[in-house]
């Protein structure tokens, strides 16, 4: 199953996409994708609600806004120099663990949004990622159980200002929280919709020229191993968001370095998990 929500920001509806691309509009079922819906075992009540309600639901208009697919979570957990060429071209040893750092949740905008250049922006870059939601509460779990506390993955662009992260005293958090700074989506694909999380094609345009194109298969830590490290750390709560770092191809790497500027275009997708595309803008209070 395919999660969406659409609707304004902030005021987002619960909504499907079918194998035809038709989407539904499912708020009659009552809850929208947030902790509790995935603590509650809700995609299994969504799948069997929508057995016998299917017929019933409103469809949605193409043009209809899509958000972020999943209610703002607890944390967004991401994972650094996860791929071994990545690491290569920033000129990182392999990492011997994860490496780990939080994006603020309120970065988190829908896979079309504006992402909005921060004031004093000289060097903001763009990071195609595989993103893991979490459906169980995770706390101390073996690699070997990880995939039953996964609910889905989700297309992340982990965009990050790199003066402010690397250069700023401090953690990367800096560059790395900025508003509009973590699109999700198109959708949610549920774990049965993923054959394989380590082994999918990924890639990235910025202005229609491909700069990242790789494959989960190059991580150093994979889906598994990731789930099971963090929680050794901290609860991942249902509705958590994992992002696993990104692969070889982004601004800082490139010689010279290339970074965003407003009116620039990042169009980025994964094998399974759909496309999304943002335009930058320059700042502007939001909100």
């Amino acid at each position: 199953m395919k999660l969406i929500r659409f609707g304004t920001s902030g005021n987002e509806k619960p909504g499907v996409l079918l194998v035809d691309g038709t989407k539904l509009d499912v708020s009659a079922f009552g809850m929208d994708y947030n902790e509790a819906f995935f603590e509650n075992n809700g995609i299994d009540q969504l799948r069997n609600w929508l057995n016998d309600n299917k017929p019933h639901c409103p469809k949605i208009n193409n043009e209809t806004r899509l958000g972020p697919p999943l209610a703002r979570p607890s944390k967004l957990v991401c994972v650094g120099l996860n791929y071994a060429m990545h690491a290569k071209e920033a000129g990182m040893a392999i990492p011997k663990e994860p490496v780990l750092f939080f994006k603020s949740t309120t970065s988190i905008c829908g896979p079309y949004d504006d992402v909005i250049i921060p004031k004093n922006s000289v060097k903001s870059d763009w990071e195609v990622e595989l993103a893991i939601v979490i459906g169980k509460k995770a706390s101390y779990v073996k690699e070997s159980e990880a995939k039953d506390h996964i609910a889905g993955y989700v297309l992340h662009n982990d965009i990050s200002e790199r003066a402010f992260q690397i250069e700023k005293e401090g953690q990367w958090c800096k560059g790395k929280g900025c508003d509009t700074f973590a699109p999700l989506g198109p959708y949610i694909a549920t774990t049965d919709e993923i054959k394989d999380p380590n082994n999918l094609e990924l890639w990235l345009k910025v202005n229609g020229e491909r700069l990242q194109h790789s494959s989960t298969s190059d991580f150093i830590f994979n889906v598994y191993d990731v789930v099971s490290y963090i929680s050794k750390f901290m609860t991942l709560l249902p509705g958590d968001v994992i992002s696993t770092g990104t692969p070889f191809g982004v601004g800082l790497g490139l010689k010279p370095p290339k970074y965003l500027r407003p009116g620039d275009t990042m169009e980025l997708g994964i094998e399974g998990l759909g496309t999304s595309k943002q335009t930058c803008i320059a700042y502007k209070k939001i909100g």
